[in-house]
């Protein structure tokens, strides 16, 4: 070998040596604050998990072990199973970086058709339920179609579509409630989901089958928004439409399909919704639209979309539950529970910012 190819030889085992050196000077160990980030930013339904277990411990001891009987515990699932029902269908529009303010209003109009179905047209309440269902997709549909294709702002189509939704229920309702003693009498189904079981004997744990289907419906959108493709092209259309697009997701009909399954969604709570307060009234569940966003955002899924987990929005419903059945045991002014959840949407929103430095 000459003497200039052994300089060459020399000069590029330098040049590599000295790059891989220069490279590994910018890596750095980690501090625990920045480990905490990342692992909140990768596992996102752990910080309102936290939140919760520090709740119940910090309300057992101001309560006592009257908060901890399986009775009060199990009793804050069914305060929540209306909330945490339309939270499933105000997750998964958020997760599209989208947001719905009809939902509650769809949930109310599609129970009351249910009633109008089973009373005034005489329909059997396995069909009054089935068509309740179909009303709630398609007013998600509608939704649907003035974000995806009218392409405007999901914030506004929403705000007129509960507007529209909220008249829609009273006009048709004729401000009239359905009994509960009429109900079960004639269409004792359409109350089913109010049902409730023990386990443990009396004084034990407590549910409703509403309450089991929350938490069905929780682990299903659990499962697929994790492990399926449809549930990878959701984040991905909330994330970052365009680059979606360009991975060959067809981002218009996810949308679409999105927002009419969360209609649906809001009229299987609706069905719900008629077993937790066992009559049909025009005037219940008008604030679901507000109480699934609290959920939404305590439970740590991003208002930015493409990122969080409906995990996260049972724990964040679960959150308002222990500390209104806390405050309420404690013997507090109501209106303290509306304070304390203020400051924790604050809260969250100021997490959620910070977390998301962790991607950056």
């Amino acid at each position: 070998m000459s003497s200039n190819e052994r300089t060459e030889v020399t000069f590029e085992a330098s040049i590599v040596t000295s790059g891989a050196e220069a490279v590994a000077e910018f890596s750095h160990p980690r501090t625990p604050l920045e480990r905490l980030q990342h692992l909140l930013h990768e596992t996102p339904w752990l910080a309102p998990l936290i939140v919760l277990i520090v709740s119940l411990l910090g309300f057992g001891i101001l309560v006592g072990h009257r908060f901890f009987t399986a009775y009060a515990l199990t009793l804050i699932l069914q305060q929540v199973t209306i909330t945490g029902i339309v939270g499933v269908a105000q997750a998964l529009v958020v997760l599209t970086a989208g947001i719905d303010l009809s939902v509650g209003a769809i949930m109310v109009l599609s129970s009351v058709l249910m009633g109008q179905c089973a009373f005034a047209y005489g329909l059997p309440a396995g069909v009054a339920i089935l068509a309740g269902f179909g009303l709630g997709a398609a007013a998600g549909w509608c939704n649907g179609v003035l974000v995806a294709r009218m392409k405007l702002p999901p914030f506004i189509v929403t705000l007129g579509t509960w507007q529209i939704v909220l008249a829609a229920n009273y006009l048709y309702s004729g401000n009239q409630t359905i009994g509960a003693a009429q109900i079960s009498m004639q269409a004792p189904l359409l109350q089913y989901l109010g049902n409730t079981f023990v386990i443990g004997g009396a004084g034990g744990a407590t549910f409703t089958y509403g309450v089991v289907l929350m938490i069905g419906l929780v682990l299903l959108f659990a499962y697929v928004l994790r492990h399926t493709a449809w549930g990878r092209h959701v984040y991905a259309v909330g994330d970052d439409p365009d680059a979606a697009a360009l991975a060959g997701v067809n981002v218009r009909r996810m949308l679409i399909g999105v927002y009419t399954l969360s209609g649906l969604v809001c009229a299987i709570a609706g069905w719900a919704l008629i077993g937790r307060i066992g009559a049909i009234s025009p005037n219940s569940g008008q604030f679901e639209n507000i109480n699934s966003i609290t959920a939404v955002v305590i439970g740590g899924i991003s208002l930015f979309g493409g990122r969080g987990s409906i995990l996260g929005m049972i724990f964040g419903a679960m959150i308002v539950g222990v500390f209104t059945l806390g405050l309420n045991m404690y013997g507090t002014d109501p209106q303290w529970t509306y304070l304390m959840i203020g400051a924790l949407i604050i809260v969250a929103v100021a997490v959620d910012q910070w977390i998301r430095k962790a991607a950056v």
